[in-house]
């Protein structure tokens, strides 16, 4: 089956989340909380909530709120101010965009990342010009994460026009691809030299890398 558009996750798929990267991140959801949202708790415990909510629900804030009682969109916001602040440590992938414009196929990105901080990624990785106009996140239908319903994947093919099942949806999580799954499109997952054993009902193909990635996608894609 040849497939007709290319939905990508950003965060660790178009660019790659080092250890180093990702616990600086865990370091400004801790900050957010106490320094933005006022939450009585220090940092140590507020890191350790972060790092512990991301291993179990693949939502770094998801502890905080569930104890504190904080709306989602607060968090959200606070978070993603600081996160699109913080982006020097990543480094693009080599001669990514050329390697995309060989696919003939629409591209979109679909993220949990802001809006705001999906410009400012996707500038920075030197993909904005190639993507303006064709990247979202989940905020704009009213969600702050993609691994809670398929309802978020399905109104984001209604506003960019596309079919679910014309879709290949490529995510590093499993548990974002479930839902994607759900709403009818097919899935890769980019596993990062991870064992794919999790969610593997729900994953159609597994690559380890960008690298082997892109070369499914010039097969399945052409």
């Amino acid at each position: 089956m040849k497939y007709k558009v290319i939905v990508w996750d950003l965060d660790n798929t178009l660019y790659r989340e080092t250890p180093e990267f990702h616990d600086l991140m865990d370091t400004i959801m801790a900050r957010a909380a106490i320094e933005d949202l006022k939450l009585p708790i220090d940092f140590d415990t507020a890191k350790a909530m972060v790092t512990e909510s991301y291993r179990t629900y693949r939502d770094g804030g998801e502890l905080l709120m569930q104890k504190y009682d904080i709306p989602a969109k607060d968090l959200f916001d606070a978070y993603h101010k600081r996160k699109e602040h913080n982006l020097s440590p990543i480094k693009p992938y080599h001669d990514l965009l050329p390697r995309l414009q060989m696919l003939e196929c629409p591209q979109y990105i679909f993220s949990t990342s802001s809006h705001s901080a999906c410009e400012a990624i996707l500038k920075h990785i030197g993909l904005y010009d190639f993507f303006k106009e064709r990247f979202y996140s989940v905020e704009e239908f009213g969600a702050f994460k993609k691994n809670a319903s398929a309802d978020v994947y399905l109104k984001f093919c209604a506003k960019a026009e596309i079919v679910p099942e014309d879709c290949l949806f490529i995510d590093d999580s499993y548990s974002n691809l479930e839902f994607a799954k759900k709403a009818g499109m097919t899935t890769m997952r980019i596993c990062h030299g991870k064992p794919n054993d999790k969610g593997t009902e729900y994953i159609d193909y597994a690559s380890d890398n960008i690298e082997e990635c892109l070369g499914m996608l010039y097969k399945l894609c052409a």
